[in-house]
Order: structure tokens, then C-alpha cells, then sequence
């Protein structure tokens, strides 16, 4: 009988697509930025700024902002919320990483990132759907906006794909109030130490859209 080995059938199981994209970036991104990963690798990580972005493989901050290696910090999540402080003792991977990058990496800003035809909004207005699986995690997940939905879905002078872009914005607001609940954000807010701000990516054309501080309202930049 024939044994092949075990580092052998690792590879052949792993995505060639992944295995083919590495090899690209070691030619491409990871040749012309060496130094930059290896200074990374000794002195660690300093980004200034914090994303918290949907996991949706068609919204990546880092494309959208064509980050570099070390420049942002992201955490994503389902519908790029933040729940609210809540010292329970449970599992809380958000707020984790929400207490390290202001607690130890000392971010000065952080960004709430939504994006059009979100799934978990999608989910959000249409409670009434099966949920996929017995534990319904993006139900409950998704159950932090119930109320914004509720009021969002009632407004019948609104089409389906309005309804969903306002709670996507909506839903932003929502994440920087709860981010504001953490006391190490608040108070750094306060010292003028740190900057909460929003933003919108639509994927069909690539437009983004930033949250006026002052309003709520959602503008485009303006062009160079």
C-alpha cells in the first residue's frame, strides 16, 4: 500500500485559491514590503485607528482604505455592530476587542463601518424568518437592532431597499451610542483623546459615506 504523507494530504485539503493568493502576496505585497512586516515583527503593532466592520467577505476595510500592513486594527462581526458594556462574565469578542485596542494599542480613533445589502440587516427586517440553525445566533445577535427594525419595517412610504439602507445607517448610530457605554471610551472622548466617527461603503459603486458628527447624517467626501 502506497502512504502518502500527512504534510501531503494537509495540502491537497487546503483551498488552492488560499494556497495560490499566498503565493502571490509572497511575490508581490510581502517582497516589496519586507522591511515593513519585519520592523512589525520586532517593535509590534501601533495602528491609530480601530474598524469595526461587517464580516462580509465583499466590504474588507482594509481593500476599502488600501491599508498597509499594521495601519488599521479591525474586528468584524455580523452587521459591524457593538453591543452595549456589559461586564457579565460571559463571552464578549467585540467588546474584547474593543477594551484591547483602546486599553493597550491606545487607538485615537474608532471607525463603525456599515455597508449596503447587508445580510444581518437583511435578517433584521425579516424576523419572521427560519432561523439557521437551533441556536439562531445571528437572531440574537441581530436582536440588538429589534427595535430600530420594528420602526424601520412600519414605514410602508419606504421601499425594501430604502428600509434596509436606513437601518444600515441607523444601525451605526446605534453601535457609536453603545460604544460610548464603555467607560474607557467615553472618558478618553471626553479628554478629546479619542474620535468616534461612522461610515457606509456601498459595494455596487464603491461609493463611501461619512457620518457628520454634529447631524448624523451621512455625506460624501469631498473630492480632491
Amino acid at each position: 500500500m502506497i502512504r502518502i504523507p500527512a504534510n501531503r494530504i494537509c495540502m491537497s485539503a487546503f483551498p488552492e485559491q488560499l494556497l495560490n493568493g499566498y503565493r502571490s502576496f509572497m511575490s508581490g505585497r510581502y517582497a516589496h514590503e519586507t522591511n515593513r512586516y519585519r520592523e512589525l515583527a520586532r517593535s509590534g503593532q501601533s495602528p491609530e485607528t480601530l474598524i469595526v466592520a461587517c464580516c462580509d467577505s465583499r466590504a474588507a476595510p482594509e481593500t476599502i482604505f488600501d491599508a498597509g500592513p499594521g495601519e488599521l486594527f479591525v474586528v468584524r462581526n455580523v452587521a459591524n455592530l457593538v453591543p452595549p458594556y456589559s461586564p457579565d462574565g460571559e463571552y464578549h469578542s467585540t467588546s474584547a476587542a474593543l477594551e484591547f485596542a483602546v486599553q493597550s494599542l491606545k487607538v485615537k480613533n474608532i471607525v463603525v463601518m456599515g455597508h449596503g445589502r447587508c445580510g444581518g440587516i437583511r435578517a433584521a427586517l425579516s424576523p419572521v424568518a427560519e432561523p439557521l440553525s437551533p441556536g439562531d445566533f445571528i437572531g440574537k445577535w441581530m436582536s440588538l437592532v429589534a427595535p430600530a427594525a420594528e420602526d424601520v419595517s412600519k414605514n410602508t412610504m419606504l421601499t425594501a431597499a430604502e428600509r434596509q439602507t436606513a437601518l444600515e445607517r441607523i444601525s451605526i448610530r446605534f453601535s457609536i451610542a453603545n460604544l460610548r457605554t464603555f467607560p474607557c471610551v467615553s472618558i478618553l472622548e471626553k479628554k478629546e483623546r479619542l474620535t468616534l466617527h461612522g461610515a457606509w461603503f456601498d459595494i455596487s459603486t464603491g461609493e463611501l459615506w461619512i457620518m457628520n458628527p454634529e447631524t448624523g447624517d451621512f455625506e460624501r467626501p469631498e473630492a480632491e
